[in-house]
């Protein structure tokens, strides 16, 4: 237990660590489900392009969903952002900070599928085949308009049997395959020259309000745990008290099971201090009610 505790605490202590580690896990696992899916376009005129397209875009948003659910710090930050501002003020700054860094966690799942799939290029395929200019490609010369474009829609299937022979196939798979390539080799390239400008960009703003911006920003998850923690332990000791009082007239018979009771007038010294003045159920909902609209203000002095 202690082992388990000690990993707990861990995890606790290195949120933004463990964030960055489920970010990669999610990118990895987008990779593994592309790779595993089996991909079967439908071939027909009508559905190529909305089966080709929901591939390339409905699992990322389902992997951008699970990278705001994942993120323990979107339910803190929209917290943040929704409080009354009571005797702290609210710093938009720090909230911006704070949505920077869970959308930039969120977006790396789906980025990774988006340029898995258009590398691969069957989505793109699938998708646009149908719109190609026949006049383009030799095969499609002396076929009628609708026939030419049943042919284009069943581009993707190549075991198809009107495109088994057909020489054209191969050549509009390839244009399109490279296009889709292109596409996703420039995806990769733009991210990785943002990425690198952010990076050596930096220092040219501001350190000292980032740096704030970063601090406020760990001090709000901190407290929200730590809050967290002295309510789960306010409510271990209100609760033994409750029960105590409750079983005040059966004394005897707890102490023969080896119940621990304190003595009259003995009391742990944590659980005076939490309890001290709070007596019934309706002050600790005042408590918590002045919690959550006068927050204290970031003053010790």
């Amino acid at each position: 237990m202690d082992r388990f505790r000690m990993i707990f605490q861990y995890f606790q202590s290195n949120s933004e660590s463990v964030m960055n580690g489920i970010c990669g896990l999610l990118a990895l696992a987008s990779v593994k489900m592309y790779t595993s899916f089996d991909f079967s376009c439908p071939c027909l005129p009508q559905y190529n392009m909305a089966y080709g397209l929901g591939i390339m875009f409905v699992p990322p948003i389902i992997l951008f969903l699970c990278g705001l659910i994942l993120n323990r710090q979107s339910l803190v930050m929209l917290e943040e952002w929704r409080r009354p501002p009571g005797r702290r003020k609210k710093d938009l700054a720090v909230i911006r900070y704070m949505c920077s860094s869970i959308m930039q966690r969120a977006m790396v799942a789906p980025v990774v599928w988006i340029i898995v799939t258009l590398l691969d290029g069957k989505c793109l395929i699938c998708a646009f085949s149908g719109s190609m200019d026949p006049e383009k490609f030799v095969g499609f010369a002396n076929v009628s308009k609708v026939q030419v474009q049943q042919l284009l829609a069943k581009v993707p299937c190549k075991d198809d049997e009107l495109m088994r022979n057909n020489t054209s196939r191969k050549a509009v798979s390839r244009y399109l395959r490279c296009w889709s390539q292109a596409f996703g080799w420039s995806i990769l390239l733009i991210l990785i020259i943002a990425a690198f400008l952010a990076r050596w960009l930096r220092p040219c703003f501001n350190q000292a309000t980032l740096l704030q911006a970063r601090h406020w920003s760990n001090y709000i998850d901190i407290e929200k745990k730590i809050f967290d923690e002295a309510c789960c332990e306010h409510s271990r000791l209100f609760a033994h008290k409750c029960i105590l009082h409750f079983f005040e007239s059966m004394r005897q018979e707890i102490k023969l099971h080896s119940f621990s009771l304190p003595r009259e007038g003995e009391r742990a010294e944590g659980e005076e201090d939490l309890l001290q003045g709070i007596t019934d159920q309706d002050q600790v909902n005042k408590l918590l009610k002045t919690w959550y609209y006068e927050k204290p203000p970031l003053d010790v002095s």
